[in-house]
């Protein structure tokens, strides 16, 4: 088949719906499809776009067999309802003549955040007389409603119109998580429209490495420390400060050592406020190489999941699987009626506290320190559910069901 993916973020941008979409793309490929995927400029997550990238309108590249199409986007590191009005909207207008430099495609997989580019994918797959099938990894605009990030009435509102749209110009949608199939029920979506592929890890890449002799434990004289680590997006919806919270009651236990690895322009505010709350016990790293991401993981003896209370319930970071295949135990500082906490709790793999509660998360901290067989049995159970649950080679075999079961609708 010939597919072409419409996706915001993609390789060489290290988190988030670019490694997913890359290896998506990737695996495909290896089974002898055709694919093709219309992208921005890499900017995530520094809002920046990358020094090789600046300065051109269009860019065409191929690797791995894919052949990636980018266009340029309007992005600032400032957030603001108009900075991201630009965003969308150079995307969706650049993106879209780019997508018709190229072969026509049987299907096309467009992957949301991002409402307005549903206009544009929608017009395509009218254009090529192809099915649109809408990934959806997070539900907008509740999400941004519900942490405070849209206010405007006048802004909701139109979001909330492109997501109707959305919803109806798409042939299926694809969800990763039941409480995304709940909410959609809850606005009407049929429920034969809705298919659930759970997001997946290459558990044959991410994967429990010796703690010995680590490269991110000796370069961060982690060597002897019991180190609690969360990686990963530093933004509305985690409450990060939480973490530097939490290691003001664990100064007693020189021992403990918690590590939080981001962005770097976000980790400069973390550092200010570790400063103004006086802790030793954290260290704040860098982005690692990607390739360097199951050593990274490895170093850490518990791994973090942090979320505000206010986060809707149906988010599921992406970051869950990662930890799981792994084999870390894992602190889950979330709601815990979310998807979340149920995808931790379901693992065995995991101890859910209360989100934003800095006290109950050195708490957790404190009980793991002191009980290494327990975070033994957790590490176990996080690898072996991740082998049986959120495998790559499953997931690409539902996407590609759902794909092929449009074949015999196709018109030549």
């Amino acid at each position: 088949m010939r597919i072409l993916i419409y996706s915001y973020n993609y390789h060489p941008e290290p988190i988030g719906i670019a490694p997913l979409m890359t290896e998506l793309a990737e695996g495909l490929v290896q089974r002898g499809h055709r694919v093709r995927v219309v992208t921005a400029m890499p900017w995530y997550p520094e809002s920046e776009i990358y020094e090789p990238y600046r300065g051109k309108l269009y860019l065409t590249e191929e690797r791995n067999g894919v052949k990636i199409q980018r266009c340029y986007v309007r992005c600032s590191p400032k957030r603001s309802l108009f900075n991201r009005a630009l965003f969308e909207l150079s995307f969706a207008s650049l993106s879209f003549f780019q997508a018709l430099m190229g072969w026509r495609p049987d299907v096309i997989l467009l992957t949301v955040p991002g409402l307005p580019v549903g206009v544009p994918a929608s017009l395509l797959g009218w254009i090529y007389r192809c099915p649109v099938v809408l990934n959806l990894q997070d539900i907008l605009p509740d999400a941004a409603v519900h942490v405070g990030l849209i206010t405007s009435k006048k802004a909701i509102a139109i979001f909330s119109a492109l997501e109707k749209y959305n919803y109806w110009m798409a042939r299926q949608i694809s969800v990763i998580a039941e409480g995304f199939r709940d909410n959609l029920l809850e606005k009407g979506v049929a429920d034969q429209k809705i298919t659930l592929i759970p997001n997946w890890v290459k558990v044959d890449f991410i994967k429990p490495y010796p703690r010995d002799n680590n490269y991110f434990r000796s370069s961060y004289h982690l060597n002897d420390k019991f180190v609690v680590l969360y990686s990963g997006n530093i933004a509305l919806t985690q409450g990060i400060e939480t973490v530097i919270d939490a290691a003001t009651y664990l100064q007693d236990t020189p021992d403990i050592q918690l590590v939080i690895v981001g962005e770097e322009k976000r980790l400069e505010k973390l550092e200010k406020y570790r400063q103004k709350q006086q802790v030793g016990n954290v260290t704040l790293c860098p982005f690692q190489p990607r390739e360097k991401l199951p050593e990274m993981l490895s170093a850490a003896d518990v791994g973090l999941v942090v979320q505000k209370s206010n986060v809707v319930a149906f988010n599921m970071p992406s970051k869950i699987q990662v930890l799981l295949s792994s084999g870390r135990a894992i602190i889950g500082s979330v709601p815990a009626i979310g998807t979340a906490a149920k995808a931790l709790k379901a693992s065995g793999g995991g101890v859910v506290i209360p989100p934003e509660d800095p006290a109950a998360l050195a708490e957790a901290i404190r009980d793991l320190y002191n009980h290494p067989e327990k975070v033994k049995e957790l590490g176990q159970n996080s690898r072996q559910y991740a082998i049986e649950n959120y495998s790559f080679e499953s997931a690409l075999d539902r996407y590609e069901q759902l794909f092929q079961s449009f074949k015999q609708k196709l018109k030549p």
